[in-house]
């Protein structure tokens, strides 16, 4: 397999030749730390009290937004590696009022969970924005809730889209029923929360991934979870948080795509270590279960107090089913991957629920749909998802990811087992969220990991 990154100012594109002899994919990958995980890492850090070590974070683009961000509002943050980085915390309502705009570049994870804090800094202004493609996706589903709570906060559309002007204040709790099950908008709440006054609730349709309330206990923040009303709630007030040692585990949205590289190319066995397996995360695992994958858990252990295991996967036959409901929210990011991994499957897979993938770094349902069928697959776009026919062999084409993170990695792996180049323009978007995945791409292919 010969895999070559092409300049193709100012994008890069990447051209993936198959081998004439067949690939098998064989060895043991290590991925890189978990998105989620760091961006809060370095956020709670920021406004605890004292120093915060992180262990394993990702140096993609998006964490490198969150660090700068609350550089220049004042916390000490040392320089970003994934062996260790420090934080020196400058302690909760401290945030400092920057001289310039706050840039969360294309990092909507950035800008929805620094707002709440923004939000609760009385008599300090605040303007964030973000790349082209930040400032085209609706910020309005934390902004209302904010708003409630006494938030000023004004941007285009009606208070929607970035630039945001923020305007700080002293906050009130509320009670938040979610129409949505998202992370982001949750813990936006319950970030404004830490310094509103008595108790916010957010409550939401299905449980959404829960690294929030688990890194905010670890913190010293007071909260409660109802797993059974699907509800968490924090007391504001009550002393500030205080810095600690976090180490990030592997994100189990970048193992995804090893996990469907070994599921779909014959006679292939990856092992993919120190991935994060948090219950609120794994529904990329049910629903590859539900395909008929072959994935089994090994040296399954706790670190810092989310799950982590070695995830051990081989070729194996692949069957369509519907995937939606409660499912969704725990492989938001993973569907167009999946979308990969049915259009090899026998039968028809049906996504849905999934209508949030349309307000993502790119509508991830329209792009999935046209790239893919652009390689011979069969997919039609629903409403709220994809209808994928399967057993319908892929060919090389020339593809695009519209400088979506995932859309430029799943396109990657489709073009594993076709028989002729594909060229995905505009690849360097991977770098976002996984900044070795093409050199990576070119040791699973060598079988040199």
């Amino acid at each position: 397999m010969l895999v070559v990154l092409v300049p193709n100012a100012p994008h890069q594109d990447l051209i993936i030749t198959p081998p004439k002899g067949g690939l098998a994919l064989q060895g043991r990958v290590k991925i890189p730390g978990d998105k989620s995980i760091s961006h809060r890492a370095l956020m709670l850090g920021a406004i605890a009290s004292g120093t915060t070590t992180i262990e394993g974070l990702l140096l993609g683009e998006d964490p490198r937004s969150t660090a700068e961000c609350f550089r220049v509002m004042g916390a000490q943050i040392s320089p970003l590696n994934s062996h260790s980085v420090t934080v020196e915390g400058i302690g909760l309502g401290n945030l400092q009022e920057p001289p310039d705009l706050l840039n969360a570049g294309n990092s909507g994870t950035t800008m929805r969970l620094m707002l709440g804090l923004l939000a609760s800094q009385p008599e300090r202004f605040f303007v964030v924005t973000g790349d082209d493609s930040l400032r085209s996706r609706p910020m309005s589903r934390v902004i209302k809730p904010l708003h409630q709570m006494g938030a000023q906060i004004y941007g285009r559309q009606g208070n929607s889209l970035a630039p945001l002007a923020v305007q700080g204040q002293s906050l009130q709790g509320i009670h938040y029923q979610s129409p949505i099950a998202s992370a982001q908008v949750k813990s936006c709440i319950l970030l404004a929360g830490l310094a509103a006054e008595g108790e916010t609730t957010v409550t939401e349709p299905s449980l959404s991934r829960d690294h929030s309330e688990r890194m905010l206990k670890a913190f010293g923040a007071k909260l409660t979870v109802d797993p059974q009303q699907c509800s968490v709630t924090i007391t504001g007030q009550t002393g500030g948080l205080t810095g600690q040692k976090v180490i990030v585990p592997g994100d189990i949205s970048s193992a995804a795509f090893w996990l469907v590289a070994a599921a779909i190319v014959p006679d292939s066995e990856l092992v993919i270590e120190n991935v994060g397996v948090n219950p609120t995360r794994t529904g990329i695992l049910e629903a590859l279960a539900l395909m008929g994958a072959d994935i089994q858990r090994e040296n399954e252990r706790l670190v810092t107090g989310e799950p982590v295991a070695d995830l051990r996967v081989r070729h194996s036959a692949l069957k369509g089913c519907t995937i939606g409901g409660d499912l969704i929210p725990r492989l938001i990011d993973e569907i167009p991957i999946l979308a990969v991994a049915a259009t090899y499957a026998r039968g028809t897979t049906v996504i849905e629920d999934a209508a949030e993938l349309r307000v993502k770094e790119s509508d991830r349902l329209a792009v999935t749909a046209s790239q893919l069928n652009r390689m011979g697959a069969n997919i039609t776009e629903r409403p709220d998802g994809l209808e994928i026919r399967g057993e319908t062999p892929l060919t090389g084409a020339s593809v695009d990811s519209y400088t979506d993170h995932r859309i430029a990695m799943s396109l990657a792996i489709a073009a594993l087992t076709a028989p002729t180049p594909t060229t995905i323009h505009r690849a360097e978007a991977a770098a976002i969220s996984y900044p070795n995945f093409i050199e990576t791409l070119e040791q699973v292919c060598s079988g040199s990991v």
